[in-house]
């Protein structure tokens, strides 16, 4: 019987890009572990087990197999149903384990060994381990160099033959980026074997015109690609003239990768087949998966496990299928006929459906793609995995992606910005009005408000834009022009009245527009070179617009020609509205071969507001890029043991939230009744260096008279209750009371207004200030994400709020407060102030919401933090209301902890 985690149990990239399957060891791997041991060469046996070692009895079998998955655990790695490798740990001291892993000679090299320590390391400290240590022979280079380049802190000694490697499991900031660099490595690798393979079979390959098989067959015929191409038919001879095979078993030559088109109840059996031929990877065209049910995503679930355990990589299925131009591919594996040229763009789509339109739409542009990926249900690849392929791929310039859901948004967020650092990401989210994850795809519907989705985007430094015609737009100009250095937007034509749409559209865009050069309508295109030499070489001028209306003058194809001159010559990216074209008109393309990249190419907008707010993305795209990431503050004064001790007590006493929380525009899933008592909530809090006020619940107005003289005066009655500020319109508040007669009257009056409505509470009094909320939590689209606004009616009804990731950086938290439109009330004076000594200390407020910040991210038992009201005033950011929920923590955060693959049903 199972008596493991379930998340022990992965799927994993290895370097070359094949999968393999980890989970613990059990008794019934006896046979699989005598047939591996048997494998063994004699080096690799006398390596792990110091003597020769050609047989395991039956008595070392039971001892390896049976562990109690505590003091003794075993986690094996399995390709094809066949045992790879193993790595165990043996408890020696009360948070000492002696580690040991062996390969198989055949798989050696492929990366094994590091995931599997990964793995083995996690549960380990699960188990309250601490430390490896682990004896090697001097002569096995390889062991040694694993455990080295690990990335945790190692020590090495050498006694009587022996080196004895030391390795402290605390994960450190080296550790993670090691293991994020081989994640990368692994996955891009996987990616490149979908889209450099050498032969390509076409299973399912009708003889019936218009079919999804033909047309996957003539689609790759057609596109050249470089290498053989196998049509796969039970019964026919040839398909569109091609010999055909039976099976995919029976082509007597390598087949890298498997395009699937059958009926999904028969896709199974293909894989199986695919997996004993040896194909790397597959592109599953065939619907009749998740996208229509609970038996079809457990059919969808079933072809992933089997297609991994074979070491196979899955695109789709109910996709479109990828494309590759590059010359020596020239690889169209998609259900569209026409593909745009070799190109600098890299797309990415969830939509089958629309995969076509965008292909066409595409084309038109006169844009080019190196590569393009249409992924269906996205049941395995996604856009994460394609992003690890771009990130190194000197093909692709930028990076485009249709998306609908997202599989994995921690590690989206992740990569998305490492990507953006060096290659601009334009990204389309659809459904922004729905709260749910389309048909078919994994969880990960974005469950936030449309305008906190952008601003996550931004964090993350990715493009977002509503539709795919401003993706377009985007991409033109990031694919063929520099990127400005400032806002500042210089403005040519022959138009005034486009001129000021211009400069409009600019300062809506939030750009620095100069005033437009207008050159008349009878302007030639010496005028125009001039006039643009002029703005390109003006310190002041970042970027340029220039408007042409053609009807007034024909000397169109001249313009063009200038135009194109002088966006070569310079490091300012230039757009226009030209001809009333969209695109890149042929005039101001690179006169040169096809399959070029139309650097320099000069985009042209039907509208001049279309090309302004593209240049507006890439002006905003730039200076996130050049600017300082921030930084992470030390925070001396966090008591992490504390923390996870006063979780520990509290989840004890209070009834676990289990529903997510929808924690934005006042509304709340989360009932008063889960939440943790005050007194938790406040001494968690501490732990993390935030001090919250404390109150007191009253009944009576003598109570309360009591309670005011226990906390100190000058005191506050006030109402507590969820949402009342909005309800109340303000009025349930009575403060700055000064004597017992003061807080009396103060109780009677609002238990005459709210009744039995709210419980009343007293508190001590803080300096007068703006009031702030802070909330925070575990959002199930994106993880840890901290929000702020003001406390008062006219930010709750406009939902005046910005979002965040956590943990936050210095910078980060800045953004955050800058973002609300409510801000310039805390950078001003407030009512009564008479000197800069009385501003609100908005520096403490910054630190209260990276303190917050760091809490929910270390601990994701914690739901929903509220703070509210936080008045910031001259001393400082003060948590005057605050209530928290827990909740049963996940087995394992996305994104945390060792590399795995998404999950499915094991």
């Amino acid at each position: 019987m199972q008596s493991y985690p379930n998340h022990w149990e992965a799927d994993v990239v290895l370097t070359d890009g094949g999968t393999a399957h980890l989970r613990p060891i059990t008794p019934d791997d006896a046979d699989l572990l005598r047939e591996f041991h048997a494998r063994l060469s004699p080096e690799t046996i006398y390596y792990r087990f110091f003597a020769p070692y050609p047989k395991l009895s039956d008595r070392d079998v039971k001892r390896f197999t049976t562990v109690d998955y505590e003091d003794r655990v075993a986690l094996v790695a399995t390709i094809s149903d066949s045992l790879v490798a193993v790595v165990r740990y043996d408890k020696v001291a009360p948070e000492e384990a002696e580690v040991a892993f062996v390969v198989e000679d055949g798989h050696q090299g492929r990366g094994l060994a590091s995931v599997l320590l990964e793995h083995i390391g996690a549960a380990a400290r699960e188990r309250g381990m601490r430390r490896f240590i682990a004896d090697v022979l001097p002569e096995n280079r390889r062991m040694i160099n694993v455990f080295r380049e690990a990335g945790y802190t190692a020590q090495q000694t050498f006694d009587e033959g022996v080196i004895r490697l030391t390795l402290d499991l605390q994960p450190t900031d080296d550790s993670k980026e090691v293991m994020q660099a081989r994640e990368q490595r692994a996955e891009s690798r996987s990616i490149a074997r979908l889209l450099f393979p050498e032969s390509v079979a076409v299973i399912g390959a009708s003889r019936t015109a218009h079919t999804i098989g033909q047309t996957a067959l003539r689609n790759l015929l057609g596109g050249e690609f470089q290498g053989p191409v196998y049509p796969v038919h039970p019964e026919a001879k040839a398909v569109v003239g091609v010999r055909a095979y039976p099976s995919v078993l029976e082509i007597p030559d390598q087949v890298d990768l498997a395009v699937v088109a059958v009926r999904a109840d028969t896709v199974v059996d293909v894989v199986e087949q695919c997996a004993e031929k040896g194909v790397h990877g597959l592109i599953v065209v065939s619907s009749g998966f998740g996208e229509v049910g609970a038996e079809g995503r457990a059919r969808q679930d079933e072809l992933v496990r089997t297609a991994r355990a074979a070491g196979m990589r899955v695109v789709g299925p109910n996709c479109l299928g990828i494309a590759n131009s590059d010359p020596s591919v020239s690889l169209n594996a998609t259900l569209s006929p026409d593909l745009p040229s070799q190109g600098p763009i890299g797309f990415f789509s969830q939509s089958g459906a629309l995969g076509r339109a965008i292909l066409q739409r595409v084309a038109e542009r006169g844009m080019g793609l190196s590569t393009f990926v249409s992924a269906g249900n996205r049941a395995d690849v996604s856009g994460n995995d394609l992003m690890q392929y771009w990130q190194e791929d000197p093909a692709t310039h930028v990076v485009l992606q249709y998306l609908e859901s997202l599989g994995n948004p921690r590690k989206f967020t992740r990569l998305a910005r490492r990507l953006a650092k060096q290659k601009p990401v334009v990204a389309v989210r659809s459904g922004g009005s729905a709260q749910t994850t389309p048909t078919g795809h994994a969880a990960g519907g974005l469950a936030l408000p449309d305008y906190a989705v952008t601003s996550l985007f931004q964090q993350a430094g990715v493009v977002r834009v509503d539709d795919i015609t401003q993706m377009f737009d985007a991409a033109q100009v990031f694919a063929y022009q520099p990127l400005p250095e400032g806002p500042r937007v210089g403005i040519i034509g022959n138009s005034d009245s486009l001129e000021l749409l211009v400069k409009d559209a600019a300062v809506r865009q939030g750009l620095k527009p100069h005033d437009p050069v207008n050159l008349g309508p009878q302007a030639t295109a010496e005028d125009f070179d001039t006039a643009i030499r002029a703005a390109l070489s003006a310190e002041d001028v970042h970027s340029v617009v220039v408007v042409f209306v053609p009807a007034l003058h024909p000397i169109g194809d001249d313009v063009a020609r200038v135009l194109r001159a002088r966006s070569l010559d310079s490091d300012k990216p230039i757009v226009t509205t030209y001809l009333a074209r969209q695109g890149i008109p042929e005039e101001l393309r690179h006169v040169g071969e096809r399959n070029q990249t139309l650097h320099g190419s000069v985009p042209s907008y039907p509208s001049p507001e279309d090309a302004v707010r593209a240049l507006a993305h890439a002006t905003r795209y730039a200076q996130w890029r050049n600017r300082k990431p921030g930084r992470h503050p030390e925070l001396p004064d966090i008591d992490r043991a504390r923390a996870r001790a006063t979780i520990t007590r509290a989840l004890r006493k209070a009834t676990p939230a289990m529903e997510d929380v929808a924690w934005f525009g006042g509304e709340r899933r989360y009932d008063e009744e889960t939440a943790i008592s005050a007194d938790d909530a406040r001494d968690l809090l501490a732990c993390y260096g935030i001090a919250a006020y404390p109150d007191i619940r009253v009944s009576s107005a003598d109570e309360a008279v009591v309670a005011a003289g226990e906390l100190g005066y000058p005191a506050v009655v006030k109402a507590d209750a969820p949402d009342l500020r909005v309800r109340a319109g303000g009025t349930f508040v009575r403060a700055d009371l000064r004597t017992p007669e003061d807080v009396r009257s103060a109780y009677l009056s609002l238990l005459d207004r709210f009744g039995g409505e709210a419980e009343l509470v007293v508190q001590r009094m803080a300096a007068p200030g703006v009031p702030t909320v802070v909330r925070a939590g575990d959002n199930r689209s994106f993880g840890s994400v901290v929000s702020f606004g003001l406390a008062d009616v006219t930010a709750e009804l406009l939902d005046d709020r910005s979002f965040r990731l956590a943990p936050l950086t210095d910078m980060d938290a800045a953004d955050l407060i800058h973002a609300v439109r409510a801000a310039p009330l805390l950078f001003g004076l407030p009512a009564g102030a008479t000197s800069l000594a009385e501003q609100p200390n908005v520096e403490a407020l910054e630190e209260l919401l990276i303190r917050v910040s760091r809490l929910v991210e270390a601990f994701p038992e914690i739901g929903y933090v509220d703070l509210d009201p936080v008045l910031v005033n001259a001393t400082g950011a003060h948590v005057l209301g605050a209530r928290m929920w827990l909740r049963e923590a996940p087995d394992v955060r996305p994104d945390a902890g060792p590399r795995r693959l998404r999950g499915v049903t094991f």
